[in-house]
């Protein structure tokens, strides 16, 4: 009878509540990715070299490296509705900024404090798991994630189209109204989380390393995504140069279109998470590492400038997108079952170390198309999920 009493007592959170997170972060894990396309522009007209302007993509990603280490892991001692809307206050007013600097070099320093804001999204998903019951946490997680990639996904084509109507600067000064906008929403729609924890920062930092140490699933499943979002970043840094070239002949505008096509496989975090509430972790993260290996399979297999080439590449891109979505979730599912108290913490180690896995990626992919092509790019596409198949085999059952 306890059992039971307890079981109907535990609080359950609105589907409206759950929205306005997933809303919010894919509108804060846009600002990451806005930049790529815009690389080209954006250089042209501050008068950044060649050479240094990939520093526009890479130093918003060292800044969300660096959010994840030490201002996602606040998130277990301080309120965590303040913090995100205190991130969100200064990030919005470093994009209005951004949008009107004519400096390169603050410029860059710009994107770098974008990516460093950017990581108010991190917070938000252990929030979303403190909210929910443990019976309904995998799929309300995943739902939260699904609007995450969502923003990931749909960034680059809004960029692209926003900048072809109103010019590159109108991206940032849109960015900053929204997520000013979005500050407001959350600072009167959330309820306050006041964590239990009771340490100092520098004690919170240095619990961190004994966490990675001593956290068996924590290593495993930052391993599995480490390797799976590495070919996430391989095929979209190396598919646009593909489709862009005599293979293909697509314009950007096209390009742009073809990656709205992947976005569908962001439904699959949803699903993900409700199999993981059913306690199907493992057979689910086996299937989500063979999908992501198959989407590197398929174009080997279908060459060529063809147009059922080109639709392989779709269906590779969109079996690419549900792998990593549904590993993702799967990975956040089980580390956020481990104690409410140190969430914060483990989600800022698991984003860490996966994204270090994908910026290899993408350099790995860039290496790759250059010196051995096409081909050569998605074998190691395919050898990095393989190495996390062969790491998941000796999981136990």
């Amino acid at each position: 009878m306890n059992a039971i009493a307890i079981q109907k007592s535990e609080p359950s959170v609105s589907p409206w509540l759950i929205f306005i997170l997933a809303a919010a972060c894919g509108v804060i894990a846009a600002n990451l990715y806005y930049a790529q396309p815009l690389v080209g522009p954006i250089s042209s007209e501050l008068g950044l070299s060649p050479g240094a302007a990939g520093l526009i993509v890479t130093l918003s990603q060292i800044g969300y490296g660096i959010g994840l280490l030490f201002i996602v892991p606040l998130g277990d001692i301080l309120e965590n509705r303040k913090l995100v809307v205190a991130s969100l206050m200064i990030t919005a007013i470093v994009l209005m900024i951004a949008a009107f600097i004519e400096s390169a070099a603050l410029f860059l320093t710009a994107a770098l404090l974008i990516g460093l804001g950017s990581v108010a999204a991190q917070v938000l998903v252990p929030y979303a798991a403190h909210l929910s019951p443990e019976a309904s946490r995998g799929r309300n997680v995943g739902n939260v994630m699904s609007g995450l990639l969502l923003g990931i996904m749909l960034a680059r084509p809004i960029s692209s189209m926003v900048t072809e109507l109103m010019g590159w600067r109108a991206v940032y000064y849109l960015s900053a109204a929204v997520i000013f906008a979005l500050a407001l929403v959350l600072a009167a729609a959330l309820p306050a989380r006041r964590p239990t924890t009771a340490i100092r920062y520098r004690e919170l930092l240095g619990s961190m390393l004994h966490l990675l140490k001593t956290t068996p699933i924590l290593q495993r499943r930052a391993i599995y995504h480490a390797f799976v979002f590495g070919t996430f970043s391989l095929f979209w840094t190396t598919v646009p140069l593909l489709l862009t070239s005599p293979v293909f002949h697509l314009s950007q505008k096209e390009v742009a279109l073809f990656a709205l096509v992947g976005v569908s496989g962001a439904a699959a975090a949803p699903v993900a998470g409700r199999l993981a509430d059913r306690g199907w972790i493992r057979p689910a993260t086996g299937l989500a590492l063979a999908f992501v290996i198959i989407s590197c399979v398929l174009p080997l297999v279908v060459q060529g400038g063809s147009t059922f080439a080109l639709i392989t590449l779709g269906v590779s891109a969109i079996l690419l997108d549900m792998g990593v979505s549904a590993n993702l979730v799967l990975g956040q599912r089980s580390i956020f079952s481990l104690g409410a108290d140190i969430r914060s913490r483990l989600n800022g180690l698991y984003m860490a170390i996966f994204f270090a896995g994908g910026a290899i990626g993408s350099a790995a992919g860039g290496w790759a198309y250059a010196t051995g092509g096409w081909q050569a790019a998605m074998w190691i596409g395919i050898a990095l999920p393989a190495i996390a198949m062969i790491y998941y085999a000796t999981e136990k059952k």
